[in-house]
């Protein structure tokens, strides 16, 4: 996925087209419910993600202020992959 995004960006940056990839740790869901609590102590930031940390980056990419961000990826893991 990563190789991809990377490739469009390349392919679609002279048409003013950017393409980015947010990597989300370990967020808040239902579908994490079960586990979330127990990787907490992993985490560097000390606490579970929230889908509004998420959403914030992703409203970032998408808006102006981020015109010049082309291929990259964003960890929003609480340093988790560092």
């Amino acid at each position: 996925m990563l190789a991809l995004t990377r490739t469009v960006a390349r392919e679609m940056a002279r048409k003013g087209v950017t393409c980015n990839a947010v990597l989300p740790g370990v967020i808040e869901t239902d579908m994490t419910a079960d586990v979330a609590d127990g990787l907490v102590g992993a985490v560097p930031a000390g606490r579970v993600g929230q889908p509004a940390d998420v959403a914030a980056c992703v409203a970032f990419l998408c808006s102006e202020e981020a015109s010049y961000v082309n291929g990259a990826t964003l960890a929003v893991d609480g340093g988790l992959a560092t």
